[in-house]
């Protein structure tokens, strides 16, 4: 009986979709300066695309100036020269970039368009109004190393043999940061903190700017050295369990949030309008969801905490389809038939409200209703159908985790570009619960 009232409470304020960005939605994220679209799986072409054509109606007809992807900071910040002008080539080689396993998350056609599409965009604009395309993820310590290095190659020759010297603590372990976890979360009494935290603390102490007519240069490097420092606890934190590390990384994520806002109002004298494309996982409020009693928190929550006015919350679901996901890491992707959204699941609930696709933005009453405990799915860069209760489902009371859901009944597979491949052999070793978010 309760479900058959949820049910018909849901189906009475359920908006079928009808373009993909409705305009009662578009109003909300308006209102709010920052958009946290998620998406339940990292490979889903209807998540990617509407996401997408969300956005562009962000930054076309309100202001937003950053789109913020769960992503490595150094390559989408070649994306990001590439969207403002600043480098030539193709979208291609703008996004050759994400060489790190699973490279169909950004190499792919609806991420293809969209820059193609804001390098069109920006180019109509001074510098000072463009959107720029960045990235929160902290998986790329080496990459974030080269990068700091480059700088001050180019701004303090001195520096920059400093700077080796202290990053030169990872080559005991010839860039195997699982080796360096364990190593240092165990210990033995070799660590890279002190290096790392140094660096950081050198760029940060008023240092003059590369004199290369850039000025996000500095600021670029800056967020790199963030990144190494950040990395460096997490992969040291890894071995001591899954809670200590999930922070870390979405803590991460949250001050790149912070720090971006704050220099892109230092640039521009206001609060930039941001919009931010993860998994739900990282961007539904982690209190609501079974992650708080495991001890975790994620981006959603932390700016809720932060921004309780500024920040609205996107989730998306699906009941059945395809997917595009490997097995195990590091193994090729494939085409996946999702199974139906189990018994007891949102999914379920809302295959049976009816419609193909519909927006949900429930009023108190109603979120009130949905404050109750179901299941919900999450499908990463990694799908297990065989286990799939185990791996992708975690209870989450929806109507307090987001302030709006799109559900779309079947989905199709992401295409992806062409596999490259990958010029170094870099180890980096990435957080996997639930199954790759």
């Amino acid at each position: 009986m309760e479900h058959d009232s949820l049910l018909q409470a849901i189906q009475q304020q359920a908006r079928p979709l009808r373009s993909a960005a409705p305009a009662p939605l578009l109003e909300a994220l308006a209102r709010r300066r920052i958009a946290l679209l998620g998406e339940a799986s990292h490979g889903t072409q209807e998540f990617y695309s509407l996401r997408a054509q969300i956005t562009q109606a962000l930054i076309a007809d309100h202001g937003c100036r950053a789109v913020v992807i769960e992503g490595d900071w150094p390559d989408a910040w070649r994306v990001n020269r590439w969207v403002r002008g600043l480098e030539d080539g193709s979208a291609d080689d703008a996004l050759s970039g994400f060489e790190r396993f699973p490279t169909w998350m950004w190499r792919n056609t609806v991420v293809r368009d969209f820059i193609t599409w804001l390098r069109d965009f920006n180019g109509r604009l001074p510098p000072w109004q463009q959107c720029g395309f960045y990235g929160m993820d902290l998986y790329s310590l080496f990459g974030s190393v080269r990068e700091v290095l480059a700088y001050l190659d180019r701004a303090d020759p001195e520096a920059a043999q400093r700077a080796r010297r202290r990053y030169g603590c990872f080559d005991h372990f010839q860039q195997n940061l699982q080796a360096y976890g364990y190593a240092a979360g165990f210990g033995t009494g070799f660590s890279c903190e002190e290096a790392v935290v140094a660096q950081l603390t050198e760029l940060l102490r008023n240092f003059p700017p590369a004199d290369d007519g850039d000025p996000d240069a500095l600021f670029h490097a800056q967020q790199n050295a963030r990144l190494v420092r950040n990395a460096e606890q997490y992969y040291r934190s890894m071995f001591r369990g899954r809670a200590s590390s999930w922070n870390l990384r979405d803590l991460h994520m949250t001050d790149t949030l912070s720090a971006l806002s704050a220099h892109l109002q230092e640039r521009s004298g206001q609060p930039p309008r941001m919009a931010v494309w993860a998994h739900n996982s990282h961007l539904g409020d982690a209190s609501a969801t079974a992650m708080d009693e495991q001890g975790e928190w994620n981006v959603g929550e932390l700016m809720r905490q932060r921004l309780p006015d500024d920040v609205f919350l996107l989730g998306f679901t699906t009941y059945e389809g395809t997917v595009r996901a490997a097995s195990e890491w590091e193994e090729p992707a494939q085409v996946k038939r999702v199974r139906p959204g189990l018994p007891g699941s949102w999914e379920a609930l809302f295959h049976d409200v009816g419609h193909d696709s519909f927006l949900l933005m429930p009023d108190d009453a109603l979120r009130t209703k949905m404050d109750e405990p179901l299941l919900e799915r999450a499908i990463g860069v990694i799908y297990l159908p065989e286990t799939e209760r185990r791996s992708h489902y975690f209870s989450a009371r929806i109507g307090a985790q987001f302030d709006a859901v799109i559900h779309i009944d079947s989905t199709q597979a992401l295409e992806s570009l062409p596999e490259h491949a990958p010029e170094t052999q870099e180890v980096e070793v990435p957080e996997t619960y639930p199954a790759g978010v």
